[in-house]
């Protein structure tokens, strides 16, 4: 079996799953946004009144969407899902903690081999932990939150491979700029993705999380990274937790491979309006920006944050050009206060934000009014995404270099 079937095998009664099986499959953490959120609980009210949550323990609210929130939509939404979880006995994660699925990662509530489901297109981003994610709709949310459990047809699996070492100077980041470039929006679509190779390997947690985010941008269902001693550790050492990180069989059927040499592959940057058009981020050097956005799911742990500030040390961002970064989580945020981090950027002139999804959301540090061109870490650029300007996709480092010269480059 792929990865994905063994998952969805264990979260069965099936004793083996096949792609194109649909199946009823068991799904360990339940959660719901503030965006989507309201709209689960509205379904729960209407329909289970008396009895919504097959278990609590398992089930979350997370706010971090708009967080706080700065509308009195978003505030009467968000203190609806609060006032739900409260009768019921479901854990809320607040407007201080940060972006739900970095959340549950760096929590422990999501293991490898589970599976997660949540109201953020997102959500396969548990993949870096070995993890199957989804994101879900309302109506299907609020079905699991009562059942625990959801139909799903378990998708064929791909497998890329990807040969060579890229200079230092390439990121996480640039790996899926690069992916999404080959893999497009129809190679992937529906599909579970395999990817290894000597460079996914060498992923510290924070690139395994960056490259996973980016597996929606495909219309992949997950990018499945392979086991790393990287995850054991973490809940090893953090929660004392032994865990076993599902990996193919050597007989597992794959609908299609493909090899990529990234040896040569130098720092991209994904022109508006598509995350799978990446160029070479020098080859746009003649692009003014007013603004740069460095966070979201896909670039704000504390390495994305601290290789920024690396740079920046010493040196000041461009007069007119806003610096604007938002910490994926609490925890995050706290690393980055306490070792000096948030001293280097907010020296350097960046603007620090609490945590949170940021720029991707409306209303949020990091979106732009119109005209405006702007080189953000997230992982989509379609106008109205960000904003109403014009917005350019790159790594940190990329992004740090742009804010200190003015123009889209990856160095000095």
């Amino acid at each position: 079996m792929t990865i994905i079937e063994q998952i969805i095998t264990a979260h069965s009664d099936s004793n083996i799953v096949k792609a194109g099986e649909v199946v009823w499959m068991n799904v360990d953490y339940r959660s719901a946004r503030d965006f989507g959120g309201p709209n689960v609980v509205k379904q729960l009210d209407k329909h289970f009144p008396d009895n919504p949550l097959l278990d609590p323990s398992h089930t979350y609210f997370t706010f971090d969407t708009n967080a706080p929130a700065n509308t009195i939509g978003y505030a009467d939404n968000q203190h609806r899902c609060r006032l739900f979880a409260r009768k019921w006995g479901a854990k809320v994660y607040d407007v201080d903690a940060g972006i739900g699925t970095h959340v549950a990662m760096e929590s422990g509530l999501v293991s490898p081999g589970d599976t997660a489901v949540g109201t953020d297109s997102h959500f396969n981003i548990m993949a870096a932990m070995c993890a199957f994610g989804q994101g879900m709709g309302d109506m299907d949310i609020a079905y699991i939150f009562k059942s625990g459990r959801t139909w799903f047809e378990v998708p064929a699996t791909i497998r890329v491979h990807l040969e060579g070492l890229p200079p230092d100077s390439v990121s996480a980041k640039d790996i899926a700029l690069f992916l999404l470039r080959k893999l497009g929006t129809t190679k992937a679509l529906g599909l579970a993705v395999e990817i290894d190779g000597g460079v996914v390997q060498r992923l510290d947690l924070a690139g395994r999380i960056t490259l996973c985010s980016d597996a929606t941008e495909t219309g992949a269902i997950s990018f499945f990274l392979p086991p790393s001693s990287l995850v054991s550790d973490f809940y090893k050492e953090k929660f004392d937790r032994e865990v076993v990180q599902p990996v193919a069989n050597e007989d597992a059927v794959y609908e299609s491979e493909y090899s990529f040499d990234v040896s040569k592959l130098v720092p991209l940057v994904s022109p508006p309006p598509d995350p799978n058009g990446a160029v070479p981020a020098n080859d746009l050097n003649d692009i003014k920006v007013d603004s740069v956005f460095v966070g979201s799911c896909t670039n704000g742990r504390w390495e994305d944050f601290r290789a920024a500030a690396d740079i920046l040390t010493g040196k000041k961002v461009k007069d007119g050009i806003m610096l604007r970064m938002v910490p994926a989580t609490r925890e995050v945020y706290e690393r980055i206060l306490g070792d000096g981090t948030m001293s280097d950027l907010v020296k350097a002139g960046a603007i620090v934000s609490h945590p949170g999804c940021g720029g991707c959301a409306s209303g949020q540090i990091g979106m732009t009014g119109t005209g405006e061109v702007q080189v953000s870490t997230s992982n989509r650029n379609f106008k109205g995404k960000q904003g109403m300007g014009d917005t350019y996709l790159a790594s940190p480092r990329t992004a740090t270099w742009t804010a200190l010269r003015g123009v889209i480059c990856n160095e000095d």
